[in-house]
Formats: structure tokens, sequence, C-alpha cells
């Protein structure tokens, strides 16, 4: 358990095992009692990534931010997917015995997201994408492997990417399932995600609304008041 500077409320940090034996490890804090929302991050980034945010949201919330597999102190099995990603996902609120939650998707972590909504949509009160691509043929680039250390297994980043550029055509179809009232984010001009891909999203899902927020891909860490403004309020809807 750690206590962040400047905060009130201690974040725990735990594992559970999921789907045929994955380690997810995953930071919860705020009210025990509080609406859960789960926080998933972006390729490349782990549960910490939320930080800007998490202790706002939390102030009347349990958040729970979690490492998918690959990355940070979760497992680094053989096998990556996004829908492998999705049923971890799923198979986390299982372990916690979290029936109903609101989901919070940050680019890849949207994805992963609305295909959990799309999946369970019974299992999903509000979603919220956060600069989250529609699943959509985009140009692939190929991955270039940052020097160093990393806080995440390159062999997902090989295996998700193309998964990204090339999506399963079930997957867009899939976004008319979702029941969640959805906020879509958009980082705006400097954000790579075209309109486009963002305005398709709001589209496909029945129940959805865009709101642009000019800050780039990174909205929660660029602007955190603003985002936990947005996200605070659609939640408490």
């Amino acid at each position: 358990m750690t206590r962040e500077p400047g905060t009130t409320r201690p974040t725990e940090q735990h594992t559970v095992t999921v789907n045929g034996g994955v380690r997810l490890a995953y930071e919860v804090t705020g009210p025990p009692a509080g609406p859960p929302v789960v926080l998933l991050p972006a390729l490349g980034e782990t549960a910490a990534d939320w930080a800007p945010v998490r202790d706002e949201l939390a102030r009347e919330r349990r958040v729970f931010a979690l490492d998918l597999r690959g990355h940070g102190a979760s497992a680094r099995p053989s096998a990556y997917s996004l829908p492998l990603m999705r049923d971890d996902v799923l198979g986390f609120l299982d372990a916690l015995g979290l029936d109903r939650v609101d989901l919070v998707g940050h680019s890849m972590g949207g994805v992963v997201a609305y295909l959990a909504a799309s999946a369970q949509p019974h299992r999903i009160g509000r979603l919220v994408l956060e600069d989250a691509p529609a699943p959509l043929p985009r140009e692939a680039v190929a991955p270039v492997r940052p020097e160093g250390e990393l806080a995440f297994d390159w062999a997902m980043v090989l295996a998700v990417r193309p998964q990204l550029d090339r999506p399963d055509p079930a997957w867009l179809a899939g976004l008319a399932r979702i029941t969640a009232p959805t906020l879509v984010l958009h980082g705006g001009p400097t954000s790579h995600l075209a309109p486009a891909s963002v305005d398709e999203l709001t589209r496909r899902i029945p129940d959805a609304r865009l709101i642009t927020l000019p800050y780039g891909h990174l909205i929660h860490a660029a602007a955190p008041e603003e985002f936990t403004a947005a996200v605070s309020a659609f939640l408490a809807e």
C-alpha cells in the first residue's frame, strides 16, 4: 500500500489471476462502497500512468487501474491479442465480483474497453474512450523498439500493433451491441488520430457523444483538470 504525495487516500497495489492463469497487477483507491470505475491504459503504459487523474476520480468512486497483460507488473505470457486482453478485463471483473462497472480506456486501452463493452454489454454502466481509434484499417508503420529496459513486453507490441492496423471487421459491427452511454474524447488537431476515426466511433456506438479536448493524444496527462471535469460529470449523470 502506498500513499501518494499530497493525497489523503492510500493507493493499494494487488494482483489477481484471470483467464487461465494470467496474473494481472492493479491499483485500487477510493471509498470501498463507491461505484466502481476501471481504468485501462494505452499501449506501453501502466496503471501508474493514470496518477494525474486517479485520485480526483476516486473522491467518490472505487477506482481500479490495471496493468494489461505484457505491461508493468502483470504477467508476460507467450500469447498476446486484443481479444485476450478483453477477456482478461472481463475475467478481472469476475475475480473481484464486480457485476457492473464504468469503464475508461485510453488509446489501445479504449479498444480493449469497447471490445469488452460489446462482448458483455450488461457489465458496463458507462464507457469513456479517450483518443481511441475506431476499428478501421489504417496505414501500418513498423514499430521501432525504444532503447533500454522497457516497462512492457516488446513481443506484445509486435503482436498487437498489426491488430490495431488491420482490425477484425467483426469489431466494427460489434460496436452496435454496446448499450452503455459512451463519452468519446478526442485530443484535437495535435492528436495522431484522424477526426474521421473518432467520428466513426461515435456514430457506430448507439448512445455516444463526442467532446474534443485539444491537448493531443495524452489528454489526461496534459490537461488532468479538464479531463476529470468532463469524465466526472459524465459518470455522474
